[in-house]
């Protein structure tokens, strides 16, 4: 269990969260919204670790994660994966290359600086890229992907880590309906196929009542929502948007039932 007690991050003057009391049992897939500059981001950064929370204590599996440094605090983040909505890959390299970054704690440095990858992470890495239908990529630039391509990629680099929690900050931002449908979806299977927690920055309403278990409603760097996605009521996400709740509601996909676990990832997009 992921567990966040009274945490916060203070900027100055300014506390962008403050007193986040979560906790995220084991599988969950949870969605995080509330309008921009909610501390929805620092929250998850928190989390792993990029941010240094400013009050209270991150705790997994009752381990304090907050407190950790070095070694302790590299091996956190393997298991606590992170895709972002820039997905952060090296365009220069080929696909295959940036999915084996995410295979780095488990190799020795001089072999990742060399790039003489054990065969054994070579399979893995491919079949994480099968998994998403772009398997057929690996030998291309990243930079030559559309948006909905890399961001494929950069949760088959997530997977690859073998994470137990995977955080991802508004990984739909940039991209189109379709291409947002094809990525959610592929974070979708690794919280169902893996049982892997999944907590998501999203902005859309309608996609976080489409595809999560749970919503935490943010507002003012407080959490002011914490149900089921259909106690979600629209005096509820007045409340967490104000004059933005006509934007996140009855969007393109609005009314969209959950998807299914089988179908196919469409292979271009």
């Amino acid at each position: 269990m992921l567990d966040l007690q009274g945490v916060g991050k203070r900027f100055g003057d300014r506390w962008a969260v403050a007193g986040a009391d979560i906790q995220v049992p084991d599988g969950q897939f949870v969605g995080v919204i509330g309008r921009s500059g909610a501390g929805k981001s620092t929250l998850l950064r928190m989390i792993n670790r990029l941010v240094d929370p400013s009050a209270g204590r991150i705790l997994h599996d009752g381990h304090e994660v907050s407190v950790l440094r070095g070694t302790a605090l590299r091996d956190w983040r393997q298991t606590c994966a992170m895709v972002f909505q820039q997905f952060n890959l090296v365009g220069r390299l080929d696909v295959l290359t940036n999915v084996l970054i995410g295979r780095l704690n488990h190799i020795p440095m001089h072999r990742s600086l060399l790039r003489l990858w054990p065969a054994e992470d070579k399979a893995i890495a491919l079949s994480a890229l099968e998994q998403f239908d772009i398997g057929q990529l690996a030998a291309q630039r990243a930079d030559s992907l559309s948006g909905g391509q890399q961001q494929r990629v950069a949760i088959a680099r997530a997977l690859v880590q073998e994470p137990r929690i995977l955080l991802a900050d508004e990984p739909v931002a940039s991209l189109d309906p379709r291409n947002t449908r094809i990525v959610m979806d592929a974070i979708q299977r690794i919280n169902r196929h893996y049982g892997i927690t999944v907590m998501v920055n999203l902005h859309s309403l309608d996609l976080a009542r489409g595809y999560c278990d749970r919503l935490i409603g943010m507002a003012a760097g407080q959490i002011v929502f914490d149900d089921v996605p259909s106690a979600l009521t629209e005096d509820v996400a007045r409340e967490l948007y104000g004059l933005e709740a006509g934007d996140v509601m009855d969007g393109p996909e609005a009314g969209r039932e959950r998807p299914g676990l089988g179908g196919a990832v469409p292979a271009t997009a």
